[in-house]
């Protein structure tokens, strides 16, 4: 997911970019990264339709979605996450973020998260349900410096040393603190991003995002959050972003548009309605006792459009 080139939001005062790419070419294959390129279809794409199927505009081209109930999430806090240099890297933040993919008070089964049950393969459709089984901790094993073979590395590492399970089921977060840079683009491409790969011959669905404490002006819709953690709220609706479209197209061979756009990607950094105001401890979204300000997905139904809840009211504007 990114804040992009195209068009620029201003909201709560902060201008923002938007994540819609200019040019609306019909042959654009996604990133994962909030941006389409010019590419082949992966040959792994999945056993379903032969040719692509287009409905609620967004298409579907023949790869797997996510099927496991819960799709299990795993955590690995890279770098200082205890008193590292900015208040966000910090106990509360990663207690907020666990509360957010808990069981019991989180995002999984939420209205927000069925949203994805409007997308489907030859098998079947998700469920709506994600749930975070494990967590590890990384001291900076690569340095503050990553590329994004780092990322999958990490990945690599807290599977192979059994840190963490292997599991074709889950999707792993990369979680590092503000002091870590991206460097392929975090802060001035993207916020945060998915991916898959092979991974001990099993197909591993991961994804990065670091504290948006790092660059609040390019990451963050506001600094004063629902939950008075701005990094902790500004990496839940990224987290948020990319557990949905890693759900709806983990091998990036499922559901995207003709610009490459995933189900996130098509209402990045819409949200509605909210609570309050911008830059005040807005929110959108209320899991358990916890209010959020949580960006929309698109909803693959009645003509498609970004959603808040399964069926509600569209917001595309």
């Amino acid at each position: 997911m990114r804040k992009g080139w195209a068009s620029i939001i201003v909201l709560g005062g902060v201008a923002h970019l938007s994540a819609q790419i200019a040019v609306d070419a019909t042959h654009l294959t996604p990133t994962g990264k909030g941006w389409g390129v010019e590419r082949k279809v992966s040959s792994n794409a999945g056993t379903s339709a032969s040719k692509p199927a287009s409905t609620n505009g967004i298409t579907y081209h023949g790869g797997p979605v996510m099927h496991a109930n819960p799709v299990n999430v795993y955590f690995i806090w890279y770098g200082n996450w205890t008193n590292g240099p900015k208040p966000s890297d910090s106990v509360k933040t990663v207690n907020l973020l666990n509360i957010l993919f808990g069981p019991t008070r989180g995002i999984g089964g939420s209205s927000y998260f069925k949203i994805n049950t409007t997308y489907g393969d030859n098998i079947g459709h998700p469920t709506g349900n994600i749930s975070l089984l494990a967590s590890t901790t990384n001291n900076y094993s690569r340095g503050k410096q990553l590329s994004d073979n780092d990322i999958q590395s990490i990945v690599s590492t807290a599977i192979s040393s059994r840190a963490l399970p292997k599991d074709a089921n889950g999707l792993y977060f990369v979680l590092t603190a503000s002091d870590v840079a991206e460097t392929s683009g975090f802060c001035a491409k993207y916020c945060g991003w998915h991916s898959s790969s092979i991974i001990g011959g099993t197909d591993i669905k991961f994804a990065f995002v670091g504290n948006p404490d790092r660059c609040p002006n390019s990451c963050e819709m506001q600094t004063v959050s629902p939950n008075s953690d701005s990094g902790a709220d500004g990496m839940a609706s990224i987290m948020a972003h990319e557990a949905a479209e890693a759900v709806t197209d983990p091998d990036l061979n499922a559901w995207y548009d003709s610009s490459g756009n995933e189900i996130g990607d098509k209402c990045a950094w819409k949200f509605g309605p909210i609570t309050g105001v911008f830059g005040q401890q807005a929110y959108d979204q209320t899991f358990g006792t916890y209010n959020w300000l949580i960006q929309l997905l698109w909803e693959n139904s009645r003509g498609g459009g970004c959603d808040k809840t399964l069926a509600g009211k569209f917001y595309n504007q």
